[in-house]
Order: structure tokens, then C-alpha cells, then sequence
């Protein structure tokens, strides 16, 4: 089982490397059998292609994560984390507050993802570029 330090580790690194735009090194951290459900409740993605396409269309629309609370480990292979992705929209910014619980093997990579939000966690504030002063 990895230690907290490890999937501590790795959970900073994930949210790192999502903020710098690196793919290789946020897909490096998964295992490759892995699953990603994000949002938890739809279909979950299996295997290093399918979680590659999801965070290319991720990284391209210029989310970044923004840490509401420590980084949490358990007393077994999982971790959490409390976060905000905030999307820069042509109608203004949205903000999606979200929980990943990732699960871990014994080497310290990921085994799977669930991002917990529903429609109620999703804001979007209106621009004030767009209005007429």
C-alpha cells in the first residue's frame, strides 16, 4: 500500500501538472489499466488512450485548479481533494467545486478517479466586458 506521503505526493503533482498544461506528466501518474469517472456517475473512461483524450479536451479549454482545502489521505490507498476548475468562458467565469477520490496501487500510481459535483456546484458569473457602460 502506498504511504500518505506518496498519494499526497501524487495528488499535488496531479494538480501541478494540470495548472502547467502537461499531459505527459499528469498521465504519467496513473496506472495503466486506470479509470477516470468525471463527473462521477457517467461512464467511466479505462485505459491510458481514453484518459489522454479526456485531458486533452480538458487542458484545451484552459481550466485550472484552484486547492479550497488540504490535500487528504485515508487510512488505506485513497486520497481527496477539494478543488475549484475555473474555466474562462466568453460569457464570463465558471467555477466547478469539486472532490477527486483517487485510489492507488502499491507503487503510488492512480487506479481511479471519481470527480464528485452535480449541476448545483457549477457557477458562472456573468462578464462585465460584454455590457455597455
Amino acid at each position: 500500500m502506498p504511504s500518505q506521503t506518496q498519494i499526497k505526493n501524487a495528488l499535488q503533482a496531479y494538480i501541478d501538472a494540470f495548472n502547467r498544461n502537461d499531459l505527459q506528466t499528469l498521465i504519467a501518474l496513473y496506472h495503466d489499466d486506470a479509470t477516470v469517472e468525471d463527473p462521477y456517475g457517467t461512464p467511466p473512461r479505462q485505459g491510458k488512450a481514453q484518459i489522454v483524450e479526456f485531458y486533452r479536451g480538458a487542458m484545451a479549454n484552459g481550466a485550472t485548479l484552484q486547492l479550497c482545502a488540504p490535500i487528504r489521505g485515508s487510512h488505506g490507498d485513497a486520497g481527496a481533494m477539494a478543488f475549484d476548475a475555473v474555466v474562462k468562458l466568453p460569457q464570463g467565469e465558471a467555477r466547478v467545486r469539486v472532490i477527486d477520490v483517487m485510489t492507488f496501487d502499491d507503487a503510488g500510481l492512480i487506479t481511479t478517479m471519481r470527480a464528485y459535483f452535480g449541476p448545483g456546484d457549477i457557477e458562472v458569473n456573468a462578464s462585465t466586458d460584454n455590457r455597455d457602460g
